[in-house]
């Protein structure tokens, strides 16, 4: 990496000579440039003195300033601003250490690199270094880069040291009637939402890259290539949330059913954590079924035929029917328990004659 800024990190009595390199990257990112639609030509920006309307080469553009509501501008050379007390031109000044947590996110400005400037600055720049790790502290200072002074934020990052530029507290607009108040909030919907949160799990920095640009390249290949464009998948619907609960409920089954597919590797199907425990009530059940049986008492496996008969059900055991039978052998002679007996139970009925019908074979 180039560096882009060279000085000196001062701590105290100790002087760190450091180089400054820029720790972010956005030329990755989509950019466009302006055309003229009718040509296709791209558009120039040129530097017009609006006095005279000719254009300004760079060697004679300047610095100026102007006050706010004021159309006064007061030229600013160089030579001026070098005159200025600025004991930070080329000095980061640590003025005091405190805890990561009591440093707003909303201040963070830009992030460098700051790397040893030489082999004698390697010593305090480690010693720097892990002092912040082992103290879990991040250093407050100020520094002027680029022709302005700003805070800056130093902590210790995978061995290294870095220096974030913050801007100044005036600098951070108030929250005053953005957030919404007097919303009321019931303990299941929060439950819920804390639960989602678990659910989600950590982060994979490896998994993130930019789609919308992906999307753009594959864009301008198949119009280099005349191939027709293939139309944008359909997001998901902007409707409003009307059942808050119910969404949340849907998100975190389908948060549990991502993170069970991700354990099991190639399995197709995700079965929900709810379903086991149905799966071993079901099994409890049945053999609560299959316990008069086991029983071999009359009294009890007539009791259950009678009750599964009122539920007017037909699952009737071949032993069952055939005591049934027997019972229908016996009572011929009452026509009134006949009629009764074969429309109560002319499913049980029809399994007996199965299984007489097998019992004489």
């Amino acid at each position: 990496m180039r560096s882009i800024w060279n000085g000196s990190i001062s701590f105290g009595l100790v002087t760190i000579p450091v180089k400054t390199y820029s720790a972010t990257d956005r030329t990755s990112s989509v950019s466009f440039v302006r055309i003229h639609e009718k040509d296709g030509a791209q558009i120039q920006y040129r530097k017009i003195c609006e006095l005279d309307g000719e254009e300004v080469p760079n060697e004679e553009v300047g610095k100026g300033y102007q006050a706010p509501g004021d159309d006064t501008i007061v030229p600013i050379t160089d030579d001026d601003l070098s005159r200025l007390p600025m004991p930070t031109a080329k000095t980061l000044s640590i003025l005091s250490f405190t805890d990561p947590d009591q440093i707003d996110p909303l201040q963070m400005d830009k992030a460098y690199y700051l790397g040893p400037n030489g082999a004698a600055a390697a010593k305090p720049y480690a010693l720097l270094r892990e002092a912040l790790e082992d103290h879990r502290k991040v250093a407050i200072g100020k520094v002027a880069m680029r022709g302005r002074e700003s805070l800056a934020m130093l902590r210790a990052h995978d061995g290294a040291l870095v220096m974030h530029t913050l801007l100044w507290p005036d600098q951070v607009r108030p929250v005053t009637g953005v957030a919404p108040e007097d919303v009321e909030l019931r303990e299941n919907e929060l439950t819920l939402a804390e639960t989602l949160m678990d659910s989600l799990g950590e982060l994979d920095p490896a998994e993130l890259h930019d789609d919308y640009r992906e999307a753009v390249e594959e864009l301008v290949t198949a119009k280099l290539e005349g191939e027709p464009v293939a139309p944008a998948a359909s997001g998901t619907s902007g409707a409003q949330v009307i059942d808050l609960t119910a969404a949340l409920e849907k998100s975190v089954r389908a948060a549990r059913g991502r993170e069970t597919g991700a354990e099991s590797g190639s399995a197709s199907v995700t079965p929900l954590r709810g379903r086991k425990t149905a799966k071993k009530a079901t099994g409890k059940k049945t053999a609560a079924a299959a316990a008069p049986k086991a029983t071999g008492g009359r009294a009890k496996g007539t009791s259950a035929a009678k009750k599964a008969t009122a539920a007017g059900t037909s699952t009737t055991t071949p032993k069952k029917a055939t005591s049934q039978k027997t019972t229908s052998k016996r009572t011929t002679s009452k026509s009134a328990a006949k009629k009764t007996t074969a429309k109560t139970a002319t499913p049980k009925k029809t399994a007996a004659k199965k299984t007489s019908k097998k019992s004489s074979a």
